[in-house]
């Protein structure tokens, strides 16, 4: 992503100067929260530490020193980082039960739109609803089921798409995130993958759904189709998650709903001169953000709050080099996730191994807190007694 840096307005959102943003930038002195208001920057570190600490008593404001006008702040000196920082990166997978279950359809069809046809009308006879209507866990869901593994068309991914229990595991860990701008990795020893554009909601300590941002949950298709118990090395590896630019919270100008009704928007531009667009509907999700919430809590606690990708309608088959193989990354592809109400999230994509390494850990930013005097004033007045 060389060139002159772009003005942080051509990756706000549309309606920057009426959001609230929440996000971290680097200073010389070390990781700093950052909350935009009325179009203007302000460093609520002293207030508020960590981005987590902030949330976890929002709408509370924070009192900060205005940094100036966003459109304005130089982000190349002092760039963003993943909106994020003690929050557990959490994922849900095979959101959109629709694009799973046509999957399955279509390949057992092999390509055939008027065999597919048939076996969707098949379905559909037999479980008594349009399959494109059947919500996650009902007796239509099990109705369904039935009828997939009668035809032999039943798998692991159609189990948490239409079955009762979503698919939720663990992304990254602990302030391993990347943000806007900077590169994202893939393992070295991967032939197969690909960005998953997402929305991601941002949750407190309480459960409450306080914002979302957008996310890039790149994936591994060679190491998750040999194995499903390969799904920790197919997600989690140095710089393989993307968040930002900022987290919009949720305000009277905008709220869960515009989650619901979102649309993400994804461009891949290589170097070799290969272009692929696509898009993700959050309308045609098969479970509400907040089920998916309720589930990832439901025996679990996040004292720290948790982000939480919501899943992806889109997947790559555009072919890039050879015919009937697909698409895959290549070192240089710089993707672009994007949605009019969360802006831009853009990363150049390199291998896990040449990224840079992930060195700042929990211990590093507890130091670095207490070495500026941030953690004083929240001792035994904002952390309760274990």
């Amino acid at each position: 992503m060389g060139g002159a840096a772009p003005r942080p307005t051509a990756y706000l959102p549309s309606d920057w100067t009426d959001a609230t943003l929440v996000g971290r930038i680097q200073t010389k002195a070390g990781p700093t929260p950052v909350v935009v208001r009325s179009g203007r920057l302000y460093d609520v570190s002293e207030a508020a530490p960590t981005v987590s600490e902030l949330l976890n008593a929002w709408p509370r404001p924070a009192e900060g020193r205005d940094l100036g006008s966003v459109e304005d702040f130089d982000f190349a000196a002092q760039p963003l980082l993943a909106p994020v920082d003690l929050q557990c990166v959490k994922a849900a997978g095979v959101t959109f039960a629709v694009s799973a279950v046509e999957r399955v359809i279509e390949e057992r069809a092999r390509g055939d739109a008027a065999k597919a046809e048939a076996i969707r009308a098949a379905l559909r006879d037999r479980v008594g609803a349009d399959i494109r209507s059947v919500s996650p866990g009902t007796e239509e869901a099990a109705r369904l089921k039935a009828a997939l593994i009668a035809d032999g068309l039943w798998s692991q991914y159609l189990e948490v798409a239409i079955g009762p229990d979503a698919e939720i595991f663990t992304k990254a860990p602990v302030l391993s995130a990347v943000g806007h701008g900077a590169q994202v990795g893939i393992r070295s020893d991967s032939a197969w993958n690909n960005p998953e554009p997402e929305v991601v909601l941002v949750v407190n300590r309480a459960g409450g759904a306080v914002g979302a941002t957008l996310g890039n949950d790149v994936n591994l298709r060679d190491f998750e189709g040999r194995s499903a118990l390969l799904l920790g090395k197919a997600k989690d590896n140095n710089a393989s998650c993307a968040l930002g630019p900022f987290i919009r919270t949720f305000d009277d100008r905008f709220s869960m709903e515009d989650v619901r009704s979102a649309r993400v928007d994804l461009t891949i531009e290589g170097a070799d001169g290969y272009r692929l667009e696509g898009h993700s509907s959050m309308d045609q999700i098969s479970r509400d953000p907040l089920e998916l919430v309720r589930q990832a809590m439901s025996e679990h606690q996040y004292p720290d709050g948790f982000a939480l990708f919501l899943g992806t309608l889109f997947a790559p088959t555009q072919d890039r080099d050879t015919a009937g193989q697909g698409f895959t990354h290549k070192v240089g592809d710089v993707v672009r996730v994007s949605s009019p109400r969360l802006g831009v999230l853009e990363n150049e994509v390199t291998t896990s191994k040449a990224a840079p390494p992930w060195s700042f850990g929990v211990g590093d930013l507890m130091r670095n807190l207490a070495g500026r005097g941030l953690l004083m004033a929240q001792i035994g007045t904002q952390w309760p007694a274990q």
